[in-house]
């Protein structure tokens, strides 16, 4: 699927958030990737075969900011 050189990571690999955005739309929160990844601006992916990817959260309490 992927026309890039060098191609990017297939939708399989560890890396495959990597992969360039072929249609961004950060008003609905998500992006499709070249290797049919769509990519959720929660951190959370949907693969091309169906598999879901939940978010990563952090682990820490600390890791929170709160708005002022």
């Amino acid at each position: 699927m992927c026309q890039h050189k060098p191609t990017c990571p297939s939708a399989d690999s560890a890396d495959r958030e990597a992969a360039h955005p072929v249609a961004h739309h950060p008003e609905q929160g998500w992006s499709l990737l070249c290797n049919g990844v769509l990519l959720f601006d929660d951190t959370g992916e949907l693969l091309p075969d169906g598999r879901v990817i939940a978010p990563r959260r952090p682990l820490e309490a600390g890791a929170v900011v709160t708005a002022a």
